[in-house]
This record gives structure tokens, C-alpha cells and sequence, in this order.
């Protein structure tokens, strides 16, 4: 088939400067997310017909697989799919999406497909509330024709059918009645609406198909509505977490923005944020209020409360990373631990690593980062500075307070509280077994 999304509005009620589809759900633009939608159904071809913030449009989401028609002015829905007309295979149906109703499901647009059976298909809805909508008018059961709420009389404004927009059609046909389309209406547009009554004069069966869930079809016209689908979104993507095994503290209180991915038996508190692609593995356990982004977690690993990973981390097994402690762009091996108020950015860190609370690895020297490289089995003492790049060596210890500047021998003392020295021959204290 062929698919058309309709993303040239310019969206006045969200008062903003951003195109209106551009304004996100979930971490992604709303026309990102029909753009996936539409993918799923592998169509020969993508239009998207933009219009309102022209070109920011088109950079923000550019790809091969995607045509662009550009309507200017905006002069109606029935206008802005004749404009990506030529971009058509006249030999496949054409499915119409619209760029700011973002969470229609692949299999609803699939039923509307089966129930088109080569003739014009209609997605519809039923509203105790359908004020604002175009209204499907019947006649023993069939349907006629659209009239739009401002050129409804009172017994069409009392129809609780409406359409959603969504539609599928022959696109020879659309051929022939897009350009014969009139303005003479409330709105002075050329309305899509329109192709239904031009149907029925030539005969074409016009099917319907309803979605499985009110909120498939809703768009988006402010910000308000923007945060009433995040909501739901959010709810939709926990209810597949949970379905898939993960515990959650709260459903209402996680956002992914972007892709999560859990192995068995994760759990995670309360107002964790994700984003990007975060991978958590086996026996994962996010405690409340962290943020991971872009982030890999290894196998029965705990982060949090209040961590922070960044982009580039990656946490081998059973590494714990506690409160206030920001990792950026580092590797830290298994049963490696920091647990208190920290930041790590650019480093490699081995395995059994303690990091003491308050240590840094001070990594931009004002122009570029450089790395920090720390052994495995080594112990940095509380308020260490590690001024990079700067290795510490297997086994090592530095001294609470130290500032490293030299790389420190592996298996020796590091303290440089007021000069930087080594001491050869000094022991780690064992720990003292209880009882």
C-alpha cells in the first residue's frame, strides 16, 4: 500500500515555536511514532505531507524510506493529500495517517485495511462526547456521508459516531475526486471528509472499523492533551513491562522515553526516568528516583537511589552504584561498587573496585576529556580526585583526600594530602572475622 501522514498543521494551541508534530510522547516526536506505526505495515511507500516548520520537519526526521510533499498554504485535509498525489502507486490503496494522533495500534489499522476489501474504509469511533468531530451519517445502517461539526444541523450533531480521519482508499479514485473537491463549507476548506458522499454516488461499498481503545485515535491540539497521552503511553508501556515479568513499584510512576530492556526478575522503584536504549539484565534492581540513559546494566546489579548513568555506561555483574553517584561514558567490571556521592565520567574500572564516597574523576581539562583507568581490586579512599588521564594500578589503595595526578603502582599506599607519595612494602588491612 501506499501511506500518506498528514503533518503540515501549524498546532496555535500548543503556543510554541516547535512544529506541532515535532512536540514529543514518550521521548519521541509525535510524527516519529506514526512514522513507526506505518513502517510495521510495510508499505511500498511513505509521504509525509509537511507544510508549518518546513524544513525542521523534514532535518528532524529525514530517511530513505520516507517521500515528502510539501502544502503551502494549508488549505484542508483533502488539499494536503492531493499534494502527495504524484508520489503515489496508483496500482496500491492509499491508508491516510495524521501526524499528531500518535498511539494508533498496528492491528487497528490492520482491521481497517480487512474491512476496506478494496473499497473505501473508515476508521470510526463512538463518543459520549462528540463535540469538536466530524459525524458518519447512515442510512439503514450503511454509511453516507461526513458532515463536519460546524456545518452539522441539531439531528447530525446528535450522531455519536464520528471519524477519527483515518481512512483507506483506492488511490485511482482518490485520482478523480480529489481535484473536483469543493470549499464551500464553514471552514472555506477542501475537506477529505468529502471522498465519502463521492463514493457512494459512484456506488463504492464504505466499511468501518473501530479501534480497540478510544485513546488509538485522539491527537494532539495542546499541551494539555500532549501530557493526557504521555499518560497513557507511559501506563501502556509499564502494563508490557509487567506483562513481560518486570516489578514495578508503581506503573504510574516510571517514564521510558525511548527502549527498556529487561531480562527476568528486575525490579524498579518509584519515578525512574529512561531513556534511549537502557538494557537491564537478571536480578536487576533500580532503586527510587534514578535516571539511565542510554545505559547497559549487568546481571544483579542494584543503582540508587538517586543515580544517575549517562550515556556510555556500562555496569558488568553485581555492580552497585548508590545514592547521588553519576556515571558517564565508562565501563566499571562485575562486583565493583560506588556506593555514595561520586561521579565517574570517561573511566575503565575493573573488578572488586571500591570508590569511596565523594571521589571524582576530573576528566575535561577545560578543552578535551581524557580517561581514567583503575585496576582491578583497587580501593579510593573518600574524596579522592583523580585528574586525568591517570591510571591506578591493580591492587592499589589511595588515601582518603588524595589528589592523583601520577598514575599509582599497583599493590602500594597512594596519599598525596600534601605531597603525592608511594610507599613500597605497605599491607591493605584484612578484614577481621566476626566472632
Amino acid at each position: 500500500m501506499n501511506v500518506v501522514i498528514l503533518a503540515a498543521g501549524q498546532g496555535k494551541r500548543m503556543r510554541s515555536d516547535l512544529p506541532k508534530v515535532l512536540h514529543a510522547i514518550a521521548g519521541k516526536p509525535m510524527l516519529a511514532h506514526v512514522i513507526e506505526t506505518a513502517r510495521q505495515l510495510l508499505p511500498a511507500r511513505i509521504v509525509v505531507v509537511y507544510g508549518h516548520g518546513g524544513e525542521r520537519v523534514r532535518e528532524a526526521l529525514a530517511a530513505e524510506d520516507l517521500l515528502w510533499a510539501k502544502q503551502e498554504p494549508q488549505l484542508g485535509t483533502g488539499h494536503a493529500v492531493l499534494q502527495a498525489l504524484p508520489h503515489l502507486d496508483p496500482a496500491q490503496p492509499t491508508l491516510v495517517l495524521y501526524g499528531d494522533v500518535p498511539l494508533t495500534r498496528v492491528a487497528t489499522l490492520r482491521a481497517l485495511l480487512d474491512a476496506a476489501e478494496g473499497g473505501l474504509g473508515l476508521l470510526t469511533v463512538r463518543l459520549p462526547d462528540p463535540t469538536g468531530y466530524g459525524r458518519i451519517v447512515r442510512a439503514d445502517g450503511e454509511i453516507k456521508r461526513i458532515v463536519e461539526q460546524k456545518d452539522a444541523d441539531d439531528t447530525e450533531r446528535a450522531i455519536d459516531e464520528v471519524n477519527t480521519g483515518i481512512l483507506v482508499a483506492p488511490t485511482e479514485a482518490l485520482r478523480r475526486w480529489l481535484p473536483g473537491l469543493g470549499n464551500r463549507n464553514a471552514q472555506g476548506e477542501y475537506y477529505l471528509t468529502d471522498i465519502v458522499a463521492l463514493a457512494v454516488s459512484e456506488g463504492m461499498a464504505v466499511q468501518s472499523a473501530a479501534p480497540g481503545a478510544r485513546w488509538e485515535v485522539e491527537g494532539v491540539n495542546s499541551k494539555r492533551q500532549l501530557a493526557e497521552l504521555e499518560r497513557i503511553q507511559q501506563r501502556n508501556v509499564a502494563d508490557e513491562l509487567m506483562d513481560a515479568g518486570v516489578t514495578l513499584a508503581d506503573p504510574a510512576r516510571i517514564d521510558v522515553r525511548g527502549e527498556l530492556i529487561c531480562g527476568r526478575d528486575v525490579s524498579i522503584d518509584v519515578n525512574c526516568v529512561f531513556e534511549g536504549r537502557v538494557v537491564l539484565g537478571d536480578g536487576v534492581r533500580i532503586g527510587p528516583n534514578c535516571v539511565l540513559q542510554d545505559a547497559i546494566v549487568g546481571a544483579g546489579s542494584i543503582v540508587g537511589p538517586f543515580a544517575r548513568l549517562r550515556p556510555g555506561t556500562v555496569l558488568g555483574t553485581d555492580v552497585h552504584i548508590g545514592n547521588f553517584v553519576e556515571v558517564k561514558n565508562s565501563t566499571i567490571a562485575d562486583h565493583s561498587k560506588a556506593n555514595h556521592l561520586a561521579y565517574i565520567g570517561d573511566a575503565t574500572i575493573g573488578s572488586r573496585v571500591n570508590v569511596g564516597a565523594g571521589t571524582i574523576t576530573c576528566n575535561y581539562d577545560g578543552a578535551n576529556k581524557h580517561r581514567t583507568v583503575i585496576g582491578d581490586d583497587a580501593f579510593i579512599g573518600s574524596d579522592t580526585q583523580l585528574v586525568a588521564p591517570v591510571t591506578v594500578g591493580r591492587g592499589a589503595t589511595l588515601g582518603a583526600g588524595t589528589t592523583l595526578t601520577r598514575d599509582a603502582p599497583p599493590d602500594q599506599l597512594t596519599v598525596s594530602r600534601a605531597k603525592q607519595v608511594s610507599i613500597a612494602g605497605w599491607k591493605r588491612p584484612v578484614k577481621k572475622k566476626k566472632g
